[in-house]
């Protein structure tokens, strides 16, 4: 195998992009997984569309491995495919990223919690997700996987916030009382999952957020005023109208700690809260 570090990119999103750009920055080469054709970063990223390809040759060649795709109903899309190509390279594999969410914890009433605190997801989304970190640390277990897991918190970045909304006169102030989230910028995401590859530590899990949890209309007002433009009015959450997937934004409420993250993997974060997160996508 040659000395260069290779990232299989297994679901090469949004996030996974942001790992990407900071990767080939230093000389790394990415590989990654797409439904869509198209190359992200370019030529620099090789894009293979799956499902429908033959991933040996990546695996084979992969130093780095990051997993970005969600589960179902029906379980982990790439276990179900892959768990005996993935076992079978875990020789040369350095480190293995499985990107989770927050959702795994469920709703603690505007709460703390850490990476301690028993899953006990609300959920359906958090339900797959906890059966989804299970079997990748059987996996792990079974094949000796260097496996880590982030449970990431709200994503938000360039072209992701409410800044559009606000322009085109659709965001909403819906006021829940109690309601709060944590959130990560999604540099700070890569800087995240690439300090936990010089640093790797099989087995850990770490949860990805930012110092600073809120609630939903705080950010909303934050960046009205950025943008100089007027705050929309407040609508109660009980009595607002809103969808079945917008109501379900709302149905769990907790503040995350990141101690974890910053001590074991250094990590200083760049947007430490949404007030300077958002104004740095002005």
């Amino acid at each position: 195998m040659s000395d260069q570090k290779v990232l299989l990119s297994l679901g090469h999103g949004y996030s996974a992009r942001a790992l990407g750009r900071l990767l080939l920055s230093e000389g790394w080469q990415v590989i990654g997984t797409s439904r869509e054709p198209a190359a992200p970063e370019g030529a620099a990223t090789e894009i293979i569309r799956w499902p429908g390809s033959d991933l040996r040759r990546a695996m084979e060649a992969a130093s780095h491995m990051l997993v970005s795709i969600a589960p179902t109903a029906e379980g982990d899309p790439v276990l179900s495919s892959l768990s005996r190509e993935i076992a079978a390279a875990t020789p040369h594999l350095e480190w293995v990223g499985y990107l989770s969410t927050t959702a795994v914890y469920g709703d603690h009433g505007g709460g703390w919690v850490d990476e301690e605190t028993p899953l006990a997801p609300t959920t359906e989304r958090g339900r797959w997700r906890v059966a989804a970190e299970a079997a990748w640390q059987e996996l792990a277990r079974e094949s000796g996987l260097p496996l880590h897991i982030f449970r990431l918190a709200g994503i938000y970045g360039p072209g992701r916030g409410p800044f559009a909304k606000l322009r085109a006169g659709k965001a909403r102030r819906i006021i829940k009382p109690g309601q709060v989230f944590s959130r990560i910028h999604v540099e700070d995401l890569a800087r995240v999952l690439k300090a936990s590859m010089e640093n790797p530590r099989p087995g850990a899990i770490y949860n990805v957020c930012d110092d600073k949890p809120a609630p939903p209309q705080d950010v909303i007002a934050k960046a009205a005023d950025l943008l100089g433009l007027p705050v929309p009015p407040a609508e109660d959450f009980a009595s607002a109208e809103m969808s079945p997937m917008a109501r379900h934004f709302y149905a769990e409420s907790k503040r995350v700690r990141n101690e974890r993250m910053k001590r074991e993997l250094g990590v200083e974060l760049l947007y430490p809260d949404y007030e300077s997160g958002l104004a740095s996508l002005l």
